[in-house]
């Protein structure tokens, strides 16, 4: 093919001629566009599509080097076999494109514009007494090095989840906890599901991350941990067998080897508290000035 013919072809796909006129609803397209876009690398970026793209992108490349030099064969090859690599790439990326969607349909973009009165109608979704227990036994179990996996629902269902394991339905204790993930018990074996101030279920079968980010010195619980973070908004506190350490999954993340302090930062998060009258505040205020007076 010569110079010029190519020169036509780049003028053809690329012309500063026209330059349309652009309105409101071309601006918010854009957005919408760089939206998705933004989503659909993140996406690709935390799961293993990120290696099979490289090799889509070398694939494409060459596709495109076809039809600029007008390999005939190879077009048609491309043209007749695109619905059968559609149809391929989608049961292939089946799993991560489930994961996706899940993720898309956790977030809550419009609940910023309708929380008007937001202060009053939260709700409160488990007590202090069984924060401190939780926190009180993944400390102690920490110290014996007894492994735990331990899951604190939000607001997506885990029935899936629970049904996998042995169903308690018992209310939260340090020392219930410590009694279950003793070693060589029946059910020290798997995940616990707390609810509100409930253990509902214990050996429960988790879905592990394929997240190739995560550190290879992390075991099957912490990846089990991770993975029903990221496809629920659930928190997990996992307590390392080998070091005794304290880590949490939440959102696809894991913070490692976190005091207890911080973890009761992530479970104030998590627990939704309800916020404080104002007329404790009244009478805060009207007892201080009884007592200046």
């Amino acid at each position: 093919m010569s110079s010029e013919s190519i020169s036509e072809f780049i003028n053809k796909f690329i012309s500063f001629d026209y330059i349309p006129r652009m309105v409101a609803t071309d601006y918010i397209e854009i957005l919408i566009i760089a939206f998705l876009i933004y989503e659909v690398m993140l996406w690709i970026k935390n799961t293993k599509a990120w290696s099979l793209l490289r090799g889509t992108v070398v694939i494409m490349l060459f596709i495109l080097m076809a039809y600029i030099f007008q390999m005939n064969t190879i077009i048609w090859i491309v043209r007749n076999a695109l619905g059968v690599i559609i149809t391929a790439m989608i049961v292939v990326f089946q799993p991560e494109l489930r994961r996706a969607l899940d993720i898309l349909g956790r977030k809550n973009f419009l609940s910023p514009l309708f929380q008007l009165n937001s202060m009053q109608n939260t709700t409160e979704r488990f007590s202090d007494k069984t924060m401190n227990e939780i926190i009180k036994a993944c400390y102690e179990m920490g110290r014996a090095r007894t492994g735990a996996l331990i899951v604190m629902s939000q607001n997506d269902s885990l029935d899936e989840y629970e049904r996998t394991g042995i169903y308690l339905d018992s209310l939260v204790s340090s020392q219930l906890l410590i009694n279950i993930f003793e070693h060589n018990t029946p059910l020290h074996d798997g995940a616990i599901v707390i609810e509100g101030d409930r253990i509902v279920s214990a050996t429960c079968y988790l879905p592990l991350s394929d997240n190739m980010a995560l550190s290879k010195e992390l075991g099957t619980r912490h990846r089990a941990g991770v993975g029903i973070s990221e496809v629920t908004d659930s928190l997990t506190i996992i307590v390392s067998e080998e070091t005794g350490h304290v880590s949490v999954a939440y959102e696809g993340g894991l913070s490692r080897s976190i005091n207890d302090g911080e973890l009761r930062e992530f479970m104030v998060k998590l627990q939704n508290k309800k916020p404080v009258e104002d007329n404790n505040r009244f009478r805060l205020w009207k007892g201080r000035a009884d007592g200046q007076k």
